[in-house]
């Protein structure tokens, strides 16, 4: 764990009003996950409890506490992705990668994520692989878009 990036971004915000979420993304974002060790030393900074810093980072569905895999594939679970079969294309992703949400594969390469709306509803079901927002995504689609993030290296979208 890299203690000094973490002591470094609750420096940099302990001061602020509302200093808790700012820290928590600064964490994610330079980790990829907020470790265990980090709640210690975030409460500590914030003089709050543990308990906390932890009910923070579990309420909120954004932060990791584990590692991610090298892709992130977020599903969406809007309204209108659910009309158009999101349900569907949910239960084939967790029986083509054999896993749940919020989990990663046991190769490492791909943590699968709810999402609750992509802004892409006219092309439902929408899903988002790295950065890249795909529509009208069923089985056949999510299974080549699987195959292509496990064959590209990290840093590159499905379609690179």
């Amino acid at each position: 764990m890299d203690t000094a990036t973490i002591q470094a971004i609750v420096d940099a915000h302990q001061h602020r009003p509302g200093a808790t979420l700012p820290i928590l993304h600064d964490i994610q974002a330079a980790l990829g996950f907020i470790p265990d060790e980090a709640i210690a030393i975030v409460a500590h900074g914030l003089n709050l409890s543990r308990a906390e810093i932890y009910g923070v980072v579990t309420f909120y569905a954004d932060f990791r506490t584990t590692p991610p895999g090298r892709h992130i594939l977020q599903i969406c679970r809007g309204e209108a992705c659910q009309a158009k079969g999101s349900r569907d294309l949910e239960d084939h992703a967790r029986r083509a990668l054999g896993i749940d949400f919020h989990e990663t594969t046991a190769d490492g390469a791909i943590s699968l994520e709810p999402v609750f709306c992509l802004g892409n509803c006219a092309c439902s079901p929408s899903v988002r692989l790295g950065d890249e927002i795909l529509g009208r995504v069923d089985s056949a689609v999510f299974d080549d878009l699987v195959a292509e993030a496990r064959a590209n290296p990290v840093g590159q979208g499905a379609r690179s």
